[in-house]
């Protein structure tokens, strides 16, 4: 039996230095002269903001099926006191839940969240928060693209083209998602920017990107891979600026970078018990909502621009859409609370908090009453519901905005989602109004038309 053919890795690139192909992932490093300079070009090379930035990277906490304001965030005494009374044609209905001050700010918060309550000195909670439309795939799109109407480019994916990536070997913009969300994978999509500044999902469990590893050659994948490297970028040539053209040559980069890197990044076994047991995790864990905040931290050490975790909810309880019953909220509390505070702790402990917005938000709250006495569980409710950033520039240990005494109404500082999402992008360093895209002869931005940046919360 002959002996496989296996060259060695220097061998392999002078064969294709004739041809004058290039290793994908090395595009910066080796240029051909005789290639055009907007085809060899990386378009998720690092950029400089507009302007000083706070913040480098997003850690975006998305609560997939509308969390309840007032049974985590936004604790009512009143709504409390006054269990089953009438209220504006609706039946009140109380938390099943207690809560208090876990924190020196003394913002109060369910016992649902006790961890994160311990972390509300580092955090600025958001109470008077609203969105436009009370149903989840037009308020998910808006949340993550700011349109109601049609599927826009995420926020993810605005900030990936804004500011590029600060890693070679991984995606700008990776999405750690057990399940799809009501607005499927439209949350996390380019939209009608290039397809290059599309998050990938990441599904936690045994293997989480399927195919990952290197063939047993790995110097001949080297030789296939600069082959097709040198076909798409001769055929570049005669299609110039071709985003879809542009868009395949990164993305056999991105894969290639992501099949020497990526695995390393999943593996968490080399962490310390201490690190571990602050996410709440046993060692051979390789999934659940620990898991993906353990990995977030990861990948944004490691230059991933924005992470986004969404929690799909566990077992049978697949969201937090909690119509039947608001009692559900309390199985996915107990997977994610301590997960997010130790993630803050471990962003903090190691200095990369003050450069990392940490983001939670859910699509809309849920109403306080409803028409029937008897109802368990929590319509939609769009008006009013609560989120909230720690780090990257944002005033830590604050309470901004308010809602009325039962939860129902803004009562202070309305901030609208494109308000919400301007000051994000604003922490990066980019103006919301001029990060801009000309498609379909006109030039579209997250914000839509609106938005401003909330100035009383960022430093």
């Amino acid at each position: 039996m002959s002996k496989p053919f296996n060259p060695s890795r220097r061998t392999a690139i002078r064969s294709l230095a004739s041809a004058s192909m290039l290793l994908p992932g090395m595009l910066h490093e080796m240029l051909a002269e005789d290639t055009p300079q907007a085809a060899l070009s990386d378009p998720l090379a690092p950029k400089a903001p507009m302007f000083p930035a706070k913040a480098k990277r997003v850690i975006f906490l998305y609560m997939s099926g509308g969390v309840s304001h007032v049974d985590t965030f936004d604790p009512k005494p009143k709504l409390t006191a006054d269990h089953h009374k009438k209220y504006k044609n609706d039946f009140l209905h109380a938390s099943p839940w207690t809560s208090k001050a876990y924190s020196q700010n003394g913002a109060q918060v369910t016992e649902l969240f006790p961890h994160v309550g311990a972390c509300m000195d580092d955090i600025c909670l958001v109470r008077s928060m609203y969105n436009d439309i009370p149903n989840h795939p037009q308020a998910i799109l808006q949340v993550h693209g700011g349109s109601t109407v049609q599927p826009r480019p995420s926020i993810g994916s605005w900030i990936s083209y804004g500011l590029g990536t600060m890693s070679k070997n991984l995606p700008s913009y990776v999405v750690l998602a057990p399940e799809i969300p009501y607005a499927g994978s439209a949350a996390w999509d380019s939209g009608f920017l290039p397809a290059f500044h599309q998050g990938v999902r990441v599904i936690p469990g045994q293997e989480a990107i399927p195919n990952i590893g290197r063939s047993g050659y790995a110097d001949i994948q080297d030789m296939d891979l600069g082959l097709i490297d040198f076909f798409n970028k001769r055929h570049a040539d005669t299609h110039d600026a071709d985003p879809a053209l542009a868009a395949r040559i990164k993305t056999f980069e991105t894969a290639y970078g992501m099949q020497k890197e990526a695995p390393e990044v999943f593996d968490i076994s080399k962490e310390s018990d201490a690190t571990l047991d602050l996410y709440g995790l046993q060692r051979d864990t390789k999934k659940g909502f620990g898991w993906m905040c353990l990995t977030a931290r990861r990948l944004a050490e490691r230059g991933v621009r924005f992470i986004e975790i969404i929690d799909g909810g566990y077992d049978k309880y697949t969201n937090w859409d909690a119509h039947l019953d608001i009692r559900m909220h309390e199985p996915l509390a107990k997977k994610a609370d301590k997960p997010i505070a130790g993630l803050l702790k471990d962003l903090k402990s190691r200095g990369m908090l003050e450069d990392t917005l940490v983001v939670w938000t859910t699509e809309f709250g849920r109403k306080p009453g409803d028409a029937s006495p008897d109802e368990e569980g929590r319509t939609h409710w769009s008006t009013a519901y609560s989120s909230w950033m720690a780090g990257g520039g944002v005033k830590a240990g604050m309470v901004y905005g308010a809602t009325d005494e039962y939860g129902l109404t803004i009562a202070s500082n309305p901030v609208h989602i494109h308000d919400f999402q301007a000051t994000i992008l604003n922490q990066l360093g980019l103006d919301h109004t001029k990060l801009t895209f000309r498609h379909a002869g006109r030039d579209y931005r997250l914000t839509d038309v609106s938005g401003h940046v909330v100035k009383d919360i960022i430093t």
